[in-house]
């Protein structure tokens, strides 16, 4: 019997425990201190500080198991993933690491055990790649890698790779290197023997797969484009579980490993459709199913939520994806997507426990983001029937509307194209997204420089904890920024009392002071493990000591929300219950921002017993107890908070507003004591997705403005008033009286109605052997003639009905005409009330039966109402 998916994951594990390696958890999905990624689209993403040199391991050995995500580019495309067997969104990169320690030698020995004598790989069907070199990169061949392979393989199983195949890098700059990778053919001896393994390494063969790369890292790429050598080299390798999996468990596709197969008889069980291993659009909706859910649950509970922009539109994207796969090819109607969640989160409990442990959540949320496209997803499908097609030429801005409108992704409206043989007019739909791309692009377009090294391997430390301010501090390094047509700085000191944003809260601002120029810090933050200082310009002397002041007014207020933000989520937790997590936050000095996990509006009485609580315990003067380099053990023995989508450290910092109240793993800054904070107001609450609540709230002299600015307007109210009663009792009474007047005025315009109704009636003569009522009509609303038309159409039978009338001193006319005339006489009063509105200078339309106009022209009714008999005579 084969081995399962967890037991092929923890060998690896094993294995590289047993080769002195540090066993690490995966990072989240979801990038955070990193303006270059939003996904973890590889293994060495967390691991980026120690390439760069920014930061050094405690232990140079390091392996794991980690959660990536790619939907675009060189390595994955959405539209493909499940039409083909190996390509994935969500997928697993197994991994191991030498930071400055063991380099090729070790590597590539290591992977060749791990594969031939642990999973007892067959040799023989086995390749491996070495690079080739490169002459205009001046890039020499790996000979050492060729050297250690020819001691393993042999040479017929050695395929030389150009720098496209076998030269990794990070991104356009920072750390690269040639790789090695390792291949395996799954052919069947038949076919072996016609074709052999080696032509088809890296040729995009089904059967001929890479399962594992070895990288080593050797270089930097500076912006300039060239090359240097790094001080110290380094290995990074990945190997792919899914497509391990398929290797050991002998499958021919990876959607038939039981990675999959759990979901796979899930989804045959709610839709009562048998998935048959094909090339059909219900197998292949199968094989989108049982992929996307992965990607869709594990962002999701990694803190992002389906949105607008940004990471949530790729989940978003993903997700209606996968939903028109089951609502047009397993016809399926229904939510179901968030059925998958319990058996994919059982899968998973001991590798990825975060999804078992928000369960409830995150189906609610994937439910409520498939109703919501449910129900635009019919309407936008009818949109696509109902089009004009020409020469099965979908135009571009048909393609727009149904994004704009509809909520269809591009490649969503592609996907139903194809399948209607249909081309889309990509430049039609790029255009009429121009000015949308142009503003995108102008706010996300960066231009970074190399860094100016002026103090090598000195490294950054922060002092902003117990100090607001810093005198003997030195540049480290700097680069120029550029970004929307400006132009800033970046710097790095070696200390630093500037607080990078992170944790919700925003990073600091104030004086740097170089000799006796003052450089204004407009912004601090921290980019994977390193702060950086924004500043406008560089100072003269930028290798000078300099005096370091936060901007401390700023910061005190800061401070306050933050520790508000703490006592909050506890006083919540206790008022609403203990599902309740953090799924955001701001902190800024004027307000504090506050998204938590809970399913329904929060009461007033609720909001008023959560502020009291609050109050309470500012009024407590609780001291803070911070611990300051606890180990995570500890921190979770103690009862901390731990948020759900954070990478925390062997050690961590904890942050204790009373031991049995406020406990929580925090590296923001905080009041010395929650007398500091002042006082507390909730301003605001709402639902800003399906399950999460938005509260934003007030404390200290902010709090006090909101509530002074709110009585100033109880007094104001009061002037109104001249009775003693209390001001409650006052509008409670305004509001009845209004009441009784409304109803009296409806009884009014009945009357009028009835009256006025009358005397059209007998108003009514003959035109052209129809009954024709046009006149003007005073004293009542929009709403109340359109009542009355009908009811007189009602009453006369072959009757055609114009009425003018002004409403906010604008002119407007109601066309009505019975049925059997638009039958007998092919009348349509949505194309004459285009006609009949010329003369008031407005337009209008409606159907065959009824149709309005507004107009600007009041002079203009009469000849309206006049041009009504023309048309019909």
């Amino acid at each position: 019997m084969s081995m399962t998916a967890n037991e092929i994951r923890q060998k690896f594990l094993d294995f590289f425990a047993s080769k002195n390696h540090k066993i690490v958890n995966s990072a989240p999905i979801v990038v955070k201190n990193d303006p270059t990624l939003m996904f973890t689209n590889a293994g060495m993403n967390q691991f980026k500080d120690y390439f760069l040199g920014n930061a050094r391991p405690d232990i140079p050995r390091i392996a794991d198991t980690q959660k990536c995500l790619r939907v675009s580019g060189k390595h994955n495309d959405l539209e493909e993933v499940g039409v083909d067997t190996y390509h994935h969104t969500m997928f697993e990169m197994l991994g191991n690491w030498s930071i400055g320690d063991y380099f090729k030698a070790e590597a590539i020995a290591w992977s060749w055990e791990l594969l031939t004598q642990v999973y007892k790989l067959d040799k023989d069907r086995l390749y491996v790649t070495v690079f080739e070199g490169d002459e205009t990169e001046n890039l020499p061949p790996s000979s050492i890698a060729l050297t250690e392979w020819r001691k393993l393989v042999i040479p017929e199983h050695i395929v030389f790779g150009n720098k496209k195949d076998n030269f990794w890098e990070m991104g356009e700059t920072g750390p690269c290197g040639p790789c090695s990778e390792i291949h395996f053919d799954m052919r069947s001896d038949e076919e072996r023997q016609l074709v052999p393994g080696h032509e088809l390494v890296n040729k995009d063969h089904p059967q001929v797969i890479e399962i594992w790369n070895n990288v080593f890292i050797q270089y930097n790429r500076k912006a300039d484009g060239s090359l240097e050598p790094l001080p110290a080299m380094h290995v990074d390798t990945g190997m792919g579980l899914e497509r391990l999996v398929r290797v050991i468990q002998g499958k021919k596709s990876n959607y038939d490993t039981d990675l999959f197969t759990g979901t796979i008889h899930k989804i045959e069980e709610i839709t009562h459709k048998v998935y048959r291993f094909g090339d059909t659009k219900p197998d292949i909706s199968f094989r989108v199913l049982s992929d996307h859910i992965r990607a869709i649950a594990f962002t999701i509970a990694d803190g992002q939520l389906p949105s607008n922009n940004g990471a949530g539109y790729v989940i978003r994207r993903i997700l209606r994806r996968a939903v028109r796969y089951y609502y047009t090819y397993l016809d399926y109607k229904e939510p179901l997507l968030h059925q998958l969640v319990d058996s994919l989160a059982k899968q998973f409990e001991y590798v990825f426990p975060e999804l078992l442990l928000q369960k409830t959540f995150v189906e609610r949320v994937i439910r409520e983001e498939e109703k919501s496209f449910l129900k635009t997803l019919e309407s936008g499908l009818k949109k696509l029937e109902e089009v004009k097609v020409v020469d099965k030429y979908l135009d571009g801005q048909t393609v727009f509307e149904l994004y704009d409108t509809y909520g269809f992704p591009i490649d969503l409206t592609r996907l139903i194209a194809s399948e209607k043989n249909w081309t889309i007019d990509e430049v039609g739909f790029e255009k009429a997204m121009l000015v949308q791309k142009n503003r995108a692009r102008a706010d996300s377009k960066r231009e970074t420089g190399d860094w100016v090294e002026l103090r090598a391997n000195e490294k950054s430390e922060f002092i902003g904890y117990d100090f607001l301010s810093g005198e003997n501090i030195f540049v480290v390094k700097y680069r120029i920024l550029k970004q929307k047509d400006k132009e800033f700085y970046q710097i790095v000191l070696n200390q630093t009392p500037f607080y990078p944003e992170g944790g919700g809260q925003v990073g600091d601002t104030g004086l740097l002071i170089f000799d006796s120029e003052v450089i204004q810090v407009v912004d601090t933050k921290k980019e994977n493990d390193l702060i950086i200082h924004f500043i406008d310009r560089i100072p003269e002397n930028i290798e000078s000591a300099i005096v370091a002041e936060v901007d401390r007014i700023k910061r005190k207020e800061t401070e306050r929300n933050h520790s508000a933000t703490h006592l909050l989520h506890a006083a919540l937790r206790q008022v609403l219950g203990k599902h309740v997590t953090q799924k955001g936050s701001l902190v800024k000095n004027e307000y504090l921002r506050f998204d938590i996990s809970h399913f329904q509006k929060i009461s007033e009485a609720e909001i008023v017993q959560i502020e009291k609580i609050v109050n309470e315990k500012i009024r407590e003067n609780i001291p803070l107890t911070e611990d300051r380099n606890i180990s995570i053990g500890e921190a979770q023995n103690a009862g901390a908070m731990m948020l759900f989508g954070e990478k925390y450290g062997d050690t961590v910092r904890m942050i204790t507003f009373e031991p049995s109240f406020s406990r929580e793993l925090c590296g923001g800054c905080h009041v010395k004591a929650t007398g500091e904070i002042g006082s507390f107001k909730i301003t605001s609450e709402g639902a800003i997705a399906a399950g999460v609540r938005r509260i934003e709230a007030v404390s200290g002299q902010y709090a006090d403005q909101y509530c002074n600015g709110f009585m100033e307007e109880v007094l104001a109210a009061k002037t109104f008033f001249k009775s003693n009663q209390t001001l409650a009792k006052n509008i409670s009474d305004l509001v009845e009286e209004n009441t009784r007047l409304k109803k009296d005025l409806e009884k009014w315009m009945v009357q009028k109605a009835a009256v006025i109704k009358e005397n059209l009636s007998k108003s009514a003569k003959v035109v052209n052997g129809q009954i024709v009522i046009n006149s003007i009509v005073e004293d009542l609303d929009s709403k109340a003639i359109k009542t009355m038309a009908y009811n007189l159409e009602k009453e006369l039978g072959d009757a055609i009905i114009l009425l003018g009338f002004v409403e906010n001193n604008k002119p407007g006319i109601m066309l009505t005409i019975s049925e059997s005339l638009v039958k007998s006489k092919n009348y349509h009063a949505g194309q004459m009330i285009k006609e009949l509105a010329a003369p008031i200078l407005g337009g209008g339309g409606g159907q065959a039966f009824f149709a309005s106009a507004g107009g600007q022209n009041t002079e203009g009714l009469n000849s309206s109402l006049k041009l009504l008999e023309k048309l019909i005579s």
